[in-house]
């Protein structure tokens, strides 16, 4: 629809039909009049609210949405066709790893191709927005939505959302295989209290700024079409009606010029938080705060108009909302295509197509990470008599907390993906469930939580640890519930289930040589786990195609080559621990032990287990001290920082090579290192290759004591290694 045309709609519109652009609600409440019944009936809800919502959650599949659409915009005054939202995180049907370990996999173009497939499933299932891609920095793997993030590094966490938005939406929201994207949350929802879910977020203008902005932006800029807000507060004020946060940083600083839409139930939230009145004054400062739609609160039905009747808003306001709306539903070509992709054919034809599902696979062997490998113990050797033991064995449930657009039955177990094996001398064995019984999980979608009665546990140990026994090497298979990660699952310990540490002390009696394999969706304490794996993979929360991935990794036909997206605690006495902390007046070096008064606990180190970018690989690489091709920088110049690698090793292996900078006196304390570029590269054995950063002014910038953005000139540290702990450096001056 031309743009003359879309303004001669609008102004024909009642000013009830254009609050009722600003309303999302379930699918489910458009086709059941029961829906009306309790919470929506005590908001002040009624049918003429529902009919004229604008936006639609929940509900999927091109049949489905086609008869919703259809039955909406017969009953519309203006026939304005629906916009159909949806959470699709990690895929629609073929459902590829998690955020987290698509951010260990470092591979932004991979990201982007996944995020493309989740489009064209999800689009012909008759969606036109997912919530995602969540860019929220996170330092603290107690908060359950780190799995929904690519970790803690501001760098990264910017190149995986440019990556998603690019993939999701294409080059034209028209396009029948698209999807609109939506940022969030809209700000700093990852440095929650305490990593406990939906908490205050207190954290400096200056972090804000440098650290959590910068992948919002990255997002914003790659054009994503919404953006969400989140549930914290900022400042003392809840960021769903924090004029500052939303008008002069994402509207007016960030350029952002689409829809705003609250996350649910946010707007009525803020009278929980002591800042609103009411949920009359709630939605009022929402929509000041320019928050465009109200996801499923029912504020801005119940109180839009009688605000505007009773002097209390400007009507403008509402207008300036729904305005927008509608430019999205232009957009997305929904005035000429009210169902857009939605096709049913095509939707049996693309989900779980052969293609994606070896895209899923390919990401999930990117994604694994290798921390730990004594005596080369991985990967397997046919000669040797196997028992792959533990509750992942033959466990389905692998695709994450927030996939439950996909079906855990389409995934392929271990054991199945071992049917495709020849040689190798494997026996299978459950030997405890996932939870002990005294576990209760909350989640998404219908899943019944697993029940063993004591005797027949007794009696899988017993049969896994004589297993054991007659095997050369033990392969576990352990870790979270999938429904231990995600929203709302903030946890104060991080281990993995008591039920499984005990399996792994029986197993370790009979039979030392045990590799680990690890299913979870955030770092977790390993102390336990390291003391007695000789090697650990982890492997996240794989997806459909998990199973395949796993065993090509285990048996060697895919080589392990993911880093570490955020850094694996000790314990969770140092969280938040993050590389990229700030140098102390007082700091700690390590060996030196007795020295009392520096920045160190007294009974656990200051390092994680495992620091950001770290991971292992079935061959051994070299890297070159770093050279430089010059050591001045002026701006408008550039310098080359290059390094030679070399895999020293006797098989082929991914590395990703990091360049980290260091600014070593500035107006404001700098952190010790930050990721500034990051390259993947193959190598055969005994090859080289020479890595190349081209490094620039821009890449110095950061917030100045007088609150400018900019670089100051003085010395610079060039790090260029295989992880965040690299001590391989050069110096350069910035003129």
């Amino acid at each position: 629809m031309k743009e003359q045309e879309l303004q001669q709609l609008f102004d024909s519109m009642s000013l009830k039909e254009k609050a009722g652009q600003l309303f999302q609600l379930a699918g489910g409440m458009l086709a059941d009049d029961t829906a009306m019944m309790g919470p929506m009936q005590d908001m002040g809800i009624e049918k003429e609210d529902i009919q004229l919502a604008g936006t639609v959650l929940g509900s999927m599949g091109a049949e489905k949405i086609r008869e919703i659409q259809d039955a909406y915009m017969e009953n519309h005054p203006h026939h304005i066709p629906l916009i159909f939202m949806l959470d699709i995180i990690n895929g629609y049907k073929t459902i590829y790893p998690i955020p987290l370990a698509q951010g260990a996999a470092f591979s932004p173009k991979l990201t982007e191709a996944c995020a493309a497939m989740a489009a064209r499933e999800g689009a012909a299932a008759g969606l036109h927005v997912t919530f995602s891609p969540m860019v929220d920095l996170v330092r603290d793997p107690r908060w359950g939505r780190v799995m929904e993030s690519t970790g803690e590094d501001v760098y990264l966490n910017g190149c995986m959302a440019e990556a998603m938005v690019k993939g999701y939406q294409g080059a034209d929201l028209k396009g029948a295989e698209t999807l609109a994207a939506c940022v969030k949350h809209f700000a700093g929802y990852g440095g929650a209290e305490a990593g406990r879910d939906y908490n205050t977020v207190e954290v400096s203008e200056r972090s804000f700024r440098d650290f959590y902005l910068p992948a919002y932006q990255k997002a914003i800029d790659a054009g994503s079409a919404l953006v969400m807000t989140s549930f914290n507060t900022i400042n003392g004020i809840p960021a769903t009606v924090n004029r500052w946060l939303m008008r002069s940083v994402l509207r007016e600083e960030m350029k952002f010029d689409g829809v705003l839409i609250s996350d649910f139930g946010a707007i009525g939230e803020t009278v929980c938080h002591g800042v609103a009145e009411n949920r009359s004054d709630a939605a009022r400062k929402g929509i000041e705060a320019g928050c465009d739609i109200d996801m499923m609160s029912g504020t801005y039905p119940e109180n839009l108009e009688q605000l505007i009747e009773d002097g209390r808003l400007d009507i403008k306001l509402v207008e300036e909302s729904a305005w927008r709306v509608l430019q999205l539903k232009n957009r997305l070509g929904l005035f000429e295509n009210p169902y857009k992709g939605a096709d049913q054919g095509k939707e049996r034809e693309v989900c779980l197509c052969r293609e994606h599902q070896e895209l899923a696979r390919k990401m999930a062997q990117e994604s694994f990470v290798l921390l730990k490998n004594e005596e080369e113990l991985l990967p397997l050797k046919k000669e040797r008599k196997t028992a792959f033991i533990g509750p992942y064995v033959e466990n389905k449930y692998m695709l994450g907390g927030w996939s439950f657009t996909g079906d855990p039955q389409d995934a392929r177990t271990i054991r199945e993906a071992c049917g495709e094996l020849k040689g190798y001398d494997i026996t299978f064995h459950k030997g405890c469930p996932v939870l002990s019984s005294d576990v209760k999980l909350e989640g998404f979608g219908n899943y019944t939580q697993e029940t063993v009665p004591a005797k027949q546990q007794e009696e899988m140990l017993s049969q896994a640890i004589e297993a054991a026994k007659a095997a050369d090497e033990v392969v576990l298979f352990l870790g979270e519930h999938f429904l231990q990660s995600g929203e709302a699952t903030s946890h104060g310990e991080i281990m993995i289930p008591r039920v499984q540490q005990e399996l792994l002390d029986r197993i370790y009696e009979v039979n030392p040589e045990i590799a680990v394999v690890l299913f979870n969706g955030r770092p977790l304490d390993l102390r336990l786990v390291q003391k007695k794996a000789k090697a650990i993979l982890e492997v996240w929360m794989p997806g459909t195609m998990g199973g395949a991935a796993i065993v090509d990794t285990l048996t060697g036909k895919a080589v392990p080559g993911g880093k570490v997206p955020m850094s694996f605690p000790y314990s969770v006495g140092q969280i938040p621990v993050h590389y990229d902390e700030l140098p102390t007046g007082r700091t700690h070096l390590p060996g030196k032990d007795k020295d009392r008064f520096v920045s160190k606990y007294l009974d656990i180190p200051n390092k994680p287990s495992y620091p950001f970018g770290y991971g292992l690989s079935y061959t051994r690489f070299e890297i070159s001290p770093v050279q430089l091709s010059g050591k001045t920088l002026h701006a408008g110049e550039h310098i080359e920082a290059e390094v030679v690698v070399k895999n020293i090793g006797d098989r082929a292996g991914t590395e990703t090579v990091q360049l980290y900078l260091h600014d070593v006196s500035a107006s404001v304390s700098r952190p010790v290192k930050q990721l500034k570029g990051f390259q993947k590269i193959v190598l055969e054995p005994q090859q080289e290759t020479v890595v190349r950063f081209s490094i620039t002014e821009s890449m110095l910038t950061f917030l100045r004591e007088d609150d400018t953005v900019g670089s100051e000139p003085g010395s610079f540290e060039v790090y260029i290694g295989s992880d965040s702990e690299t001590k391989n450096k050069a110096v350069f001056e910035l003129i």
